[in-house]
């Protein structure tokens, strides 16, 4: 059975964001929402994009290094949740600016109404 790009992509954003979750706890960086997910067509790398609730710059290089620092896990935890792959594709975290770039320029536009 052969699944697609977006399939996978799917399935890992659904199972990775509880993964994550558990894994990390910091109280400091507190949960990952994972945005997007987009794997390879040869299905050997999966970028993973994630973001934070703080806009902090030190709390994002914190999440980004503790991530890093937790890769291995997360994957070898994902390969025993997808059944379906032979081998579960390379982690690439990256962090997703949108959220943070519209909250800049809602309060912008909220400035300009004043």
């Amino acid at each position: 059975m052969s699944l697609t790009t977006e399939r996978l992509g799917t399935i890992i954003q659904r199972e990775i964001v509880h993964i994550i979750n558990d894994i990390i706890k910091n109280g400091l960086v507190g949960y990952y929402t994972i945005t997007e997910t987009r794997v390879t067509k040869d299905l050997s790398f999966a970028t993973i994009y994630y973001t934070i609730l703080s806009d902090d710059k030190e709390v994002i290089e914190i999440a980004a290094d503790l991530l890093e620092k937790h890769k291995k896990e997360i994957r070898m935890k994902l390969a025993t949740k997808i059944r379906k792959v032979r081998r579960v594709p390379d982690l690439v975290f990256k962090y997703d600016e949108a959220l943070a770039y519209g909250n800049k320029i809602d309060s912008l536009l909220k400035e300009l109404k004043k």
